[in-house]
């Protein structure tokens, strides 16, 4: 199977078992029910669920499993954007392609759709396709990636950045948290839903996951100065206009594209313990940093 083959056979159990993991459209309170799954469905380039799913083939995951898996970490991921382009955050109108969803619908239904969506995914992860063991440490790792010292601490970190500088250090600080917490979360819950994987194996994806989720930051910044708005599916140019701390206004745009090269050669390096085993975890670093020249 090809590496495209593979992406789309992945995204299709992705799609179908979000459908199935939601609450449908008709149960109440069906307005919000639909603001959930207009977020969540149909869009987005899954990357932690692609995560998931490679790395998960490392410790022979059941499909099923990866498939909540993902779900989760996807219902996570959206709910962070929901809440992150309201008014009181980066206001933003657009969000994969779309109106953002307190444009769609209202800022208390986007509210309610970030907070519904975090309930979700743990409701998704104590389904019976796991054990009582996998629920733990799965549960474990999102809660952790998705907390004060993970992900909502990065936003607020960001947040209270706009404006000001920042060393390189404070800023991969950011974002080591903002976005790569979650990225990590994405490897090791992959791992984590199969076979018992060994301290080895944890720490060599903890490694590939810190490189991969510092790559996509640093794309997502270049991006947002060379790409337009209809390929980004979002508002082109804002961190700039906004006055956020990016790796390009720090170290400028050709220094960030070598970073963003270093740190797919690092996310490769850290999978040679693995071998072929890892194939399709090196080709998402490789997808990961050639969305940019």
């Amino acid at each position: 199977m090809t590496f495209d083959q593979w992406t789309r056979q992945v995204l299709d159990r992705v799609e179908s078992a979000l459908d199935h993991y939601l609450p449908a459209a008709d149960v109440q309170p069906a307005p919000l029910h639909d603001a959930m799954r207009y977020a969540v469905l149909g869009g987005g380039k899954r990357v932690r669920p692609l995560l998931c799913h490679a790395a998960g083939e490392l410790t022979n995951a059941a499909p099923e499993a990866l498939d909540a898996a993902a779900c989760a970490l996807e219902m996570i991921h959206v709910y962070s954007l929901v809440h992150d382009d309201m008014p009181c955050m980066d206001d933003d109108d657009m969000r994969r392609g779309k109106p953002t969803v307190h444009v769609k619908y209202d800022e208390p239904t986007a509210l309610l759709v970030g907070d519904a969506l975090q309930s979700q995914a743990f409701v998704t992860l104590t389904s019976d396709v796991f054990d009582a063991q996998h629920q733990a440490s799965l549960v474990r790792e999102l809660a952790l990636a998705s907390g004060s010292i993970g992900m909502a601490g990065g936003q607020a970190i960001d947040l209270a950045s706009v404006g000001h500088a920042l060393t390189r250090e404070q800023l991969e600080t950011m974002h080591r948290l903002k976005t790569g917490a979650l990225l990590r979360a994405a490897v090791r819950m992959g791992a984590l839903a199969g076979e018992t994987p060994s301290a080895d194996t944890l720490a060599a994806l903890d490694k590939y996951a810190a490189a991969v989720g510092l790559a996509f930051q640093v794309v997502d910044d270049i991006l947002d100065v060379t790409a337009d708005s209809a390929t980004l599916g979002k508002t082109a140019g804002k961190d700039a206009k906004d006055g956020k701390p990016t790796y390009v206004s720090i170290i400028g745009l050709d220094a960030s594209r070598a970073l963003a090269q270093q740190l797919r050669a690092d996310a490769h390096a850290a999978l040679e313990p693995f071998g072929a085993r890892a194939q399709r975890l090196a080709e998402l670093a490789d997808l990961v940093v050639n969305r940019v020249s």
